[in-house]
């Protein structure tokens, strides 16, 4: 079974960006797919703010969410219960070892997953192999070449380029959107549908918040400590994240963050 290493870890700082994502703002193009008395399986939920969404659309149908930490997990149970989400469960489980029968779902999400993973081929058949014929597999991944910022800050293009080694080190795809068809097609799946969505960064909020959240990870999430594994000084991750926060204070500051999307049919 392949080893992987998450690339992100999970500090606080990454924890806590994560359980901002909404279904609204993270899987908009499965909403319309979803009625009431699915099941679901949610790969890679960590602290459950899509889970529980997505728990919501489907009600009382019963949506599982699985995740390899405990600690996260700890903290979708949480906000399950914080929501009245009575229709959740929370799970630790390998996607490449779901323990569930052949069958089992109407639907099987992942997001910002399979960028991840060493075989994400693997994880796409084995999320088909639990999904009833006729069900969905729904996946959303960042393709990180494609993403754009403005004014041109030197020290985001050494980010971009430190992350590329990191990821590929772990012999992972940080450009996975683009890739989903492909997989999907050695995966197995011969009807898929494919889109794309966008998370800007533009207004003065959200440009201070995404700065203030990557100018931490790079400090001191599993990103540093790969970085410095890598070579780079604690100086030269200092200066990365002071470049984070000077393009946050950029009036005209821009930041796109596209995503791949994929529905494929079991």
């Amino acid at each position: 079974m392949p080893q992987d290493t998450y690339s992100h870890g999970h500090h606080r700082s990454v924890v806590s960006a994560h359980a901002t994502r909404t279904a609204e703002d993270s899987a908009a193009y499965l909403l319309p797919h979803l009625s009431a008395g699915m099941r679901m399986l949610d790969v890679g939920c960590g602290p459950g703010s899509i889970t529980v969404d997505l728990a919501a659309q489907v009600a009382p149908g019963q949506v599982t969410g699985l995740d390899r930490s405990e600690e996260v997990l700890a903290q979708a149970r949480q906000l399950a219960a914080e929501r009245g989400a009575d229709n959740t469960e929370f799970t630790p489980g390998n996607v490449y070892d779901l323990e569930f029968a052949d069958d089992t779902f109407d639907v099987v999400h992942a997001h910002q997953v399979l960028q991840h993973l060493t075989d994400p081929v693997a994880a796409l058949h084995e999320m088909r192999r639990v999904t009833r014929p006729g069900g969905i597999v729904a996946v959303r991944d960042a393709d990180f070449r494609a993403m754009s910022w403005f004014p041109l800050v030197p020290e985001l293009d050494e980010w971009m380029e430190t992350y590329q080694r990191i990821a590929r080190g772990n012999r992972a795809e940080p450009d996975a959107g683009r890739r989903l068809v492909s997989w999907a097609l050695e995966a197995g799946f011969t009807e898929v549908e494919a889109s794309s969505s966008n998370w800007l960064y533009a207004s003065e909020e959200r440009r201070r918040w995404h700065a203030g959240t990557w100018s931490q990870r790079v400090l001191h999430s599993a990103f540093a400590d790969q970085a410095l594994d890598l070579g780079l000084s604690q100086e030269d991750l200092q200066r990365i994240a002071d470049g984070w926060l000077r393009w946050g204070e950029a009036q005209d500051g821009w930041f796109l963050m596209p995503s791949g999307e994929l529905l494929a049919r079991a």
